[in-house]
């Protein structure tokens, strides 16, 4: 038994405006290919990456919301930060410029390409976004408290210039700068209400979710969309960066901002909050082998391109629990492609050095 109904969860959502992006619904579709080669469990994928907004992603659902959010407040500058080749960062100068909205992006080096335009730094560029390049350590995510006094020098820059900046908090996940109400969560309960919606449509039941996790709003936003409509449904994420401990607690206090501003009666508890750190490895935005043939198998399977940051982990992650039996063999899964794609291209040396060995 539901906690509540698909229109109720509907109708709380759609007291937070948004801007129409993107194309919706994303498509719903069997990996037919994929499944046989695995012997099971039956593998669905969510084609996130098909949203339209430049090269597509699951940012640019949160940035629908967001975008209304910038416009609300009257800002005309948009201060964001992520990794050097971001496609949060990219996804936001694309919708930032649609609406005459200035993107200024701080991109921190946290992993070892080049800066050079290519990927996702060359369609910024292309955008003509306000890129600030800095380092950062290697292999670890971006995390506000290392990062504060760089985000708010650039954000006084900004007023220095004349603009009013919005500060959107990386991915745009956990409440905070500008950002006063869990937008991105909220995007993601509306996907998993998309998701059961065409899920029933093709008589599926979903036994599982799998997706790449980073700054937890996607997470957080699924996570709360099971528990309030379909609780036996796991949600699984996989992270490409923290450990489960020290995230989990980040995950469980944006599903916990979630519940409040839908004004959900629903506990949302740690157990409720599931992640698999053990496909980290080397670190955030390391390519290794493993990512290297999932992202092979795929597009070789399925015809399909997934990102080697997010997504190629997440789906060597899969392609791995398929094998230790951690699904039975009818399981249905559905896997959400996030995108990223462009960040296919600056790790292209690294990508064909490791499908080669």
């Amino acid at each position: 038994m539901a906690a509540f109904s698909i229109s109720e969860i509907k109708k709380r959502i759609a007291d937070f405006p948004k801007k129409n992006l993107i194309h919706l619904p994303t498509p719903l579709q069997k990996l037919e290919n994929l499944s046989q080669e695995l012997g099971g469990p039956e593998i669905y994928i969510k084609r996130d990456d098909m949203t339209g907004l430049a090269f597509g992603g699951n940012k640019s659902r949160k940035l629908e919301f967001i975008i209304q959010d910038v416009l609300n407040k009257k800002a005309d500058a948009i201060v964001t930060w992520a990794s050097l080749q971001s496609n949060w960062c990219l996804q936001t100068a694309a919708a930032a410029r649609k609406f005459d909205i200035r993107p200024i992006l701080i991109l921190f080096k946290t992993y070892d390409l080049p800066e050079e335009y290519d990927g996702n730094l060359l369609l910024d560029y292309i955008l003509d976004a306000d890129v600030i390049i800095k380092e950062a350590e290697k292999g670890k995510a971006v995390r506000i408290e290392d990062i504060y006094e760089i985000v708010k020098a650039v954000e006084n820059e900004v007023k220095e210039w004349g603009h009013t900046p919005y500060v959107a908090p990386i991915g745009g996940s956990m409440v905070g700068g500008s950002m006063e109400k869990p937008l991105g969560a909220i995007s993601y309960v509306n996907a998993f209400v998309e998701l059961l919606e065409q899920a029933a449509k093709q008589g599926l039941e979903i036994n599982y979710v799998l997706h790449a996790t980073g700054s937890g709003g996607t997470k957080g936003g699924l996570a709360v969309g099971a528990k309030a409509l379909k609780e036996d449904t796991k949600v699984l994420g996989i992270s490409v960066s923290e450990n489960k401990e020290s995230y989990g607690k980040e995950v469980l206090t944006i599903a916990r901002d979630t519940v409040k501003a839908l004004s959900l009666d629903l506990s949302m508890a740690k157990e409720d909050i599931i992640i698999l750190d053990e496909y980290i490895k080397e670190g955030y935005g390391i390519l290794n082998k493993e990512v290297s043939k999932a992202l092979r198998f795929v597009a070789i399977k399925e015809g399909i391109f997934l990102d080697p940051v997010y997504t190629g982990k997440a789906m060597a992650a899969l392609i791995d629990l398929v094998q230790k039996g951690y699904f039975k063999k009818r399981d249905k899964v559905v896997f959400f492609h996030t995108g990223g794609t462009p960040a296919l291209f600056p790790n292209k040396q690294h990508l064909v050095n490791l499908l080669k060995k």
